[in-house]
């Protein structure tokens, strides 16, 4: 009886779960082929498709919502809910969210790699550094006298930043 009365949603949920895998598939595929073809690490590159995948859940449960008749005006109600809670709670964080969005837009347009030892044009705190590791948040720097800084993605991007030595501590890019 029950599978009888929603047979039609499950083939429309069948179509819809399949498509959202094969663009998952193609997303990696891409992400992993731009990475590869730049240089970047491995830690990247899943940090990327886990992004992907979070993303298509999400569009993926907004679908069936759909598909098992939420009408517009009940989904409206619940994400207004949610959005409203986010702000005030991203708000609060927005140097997170800030770092996250920077280190997505490092990942496919970033003119160093792990290895490369650069100088970051801060008035306040000049460093030069080699870049240790390159995470969501900060990026890992290790100094001349053996010391780790982190620094965040956000400014990594509003600095000035010159390329010393490329991969000074001779890894295979």
């Amino acid at each position: 009886m029950f599978l009888s009365n929603y047979q039609n949603e499950f083939i429309i949920s069948g179509i819809v779960i399949i498509s959202l895998l094969i663009i998952r598939f193609i997303s990696h595929f891409t992400i992993t082929k731009i990475a590869k073809k730049n240089g970047i690490n491995d830690a990247r590159i899943r940090l990327m498709r886990r992004y992907v995948t979070v993303t298509l859940f999400l569009i993926a449960m907004i679908i069936e919502a759909f598909v098992f008749g939420a009408q517009f005006k009940d989904l409206a109600v619940l994400f207004s809910s949610i959005f409203a809670i986010l702000g005030i709670a991203l708000f609060a964080i927005w140097s997170i969210l800030s770092n996250v969005t920077s280190g997505i837009i490092m990942f496919f347009n970033f003119p160093y790699k792990v290895g490369d030892k650069i100088n970051i044009h801060d008035k306040d705190f000049p460093i030069e550094a080699i870049i240790e590791d390159i995470r969501a948040f900060q990026l890992h720097l290790r100094l001349d006298n053996g010391d780790l800084v982190t620094y965040p993605n956000n400014l990594m991007l509003q600095k000035a930043v010159t390329l010393v030595k490329k991969d000074a501590i001779g890894h295979d890019n």
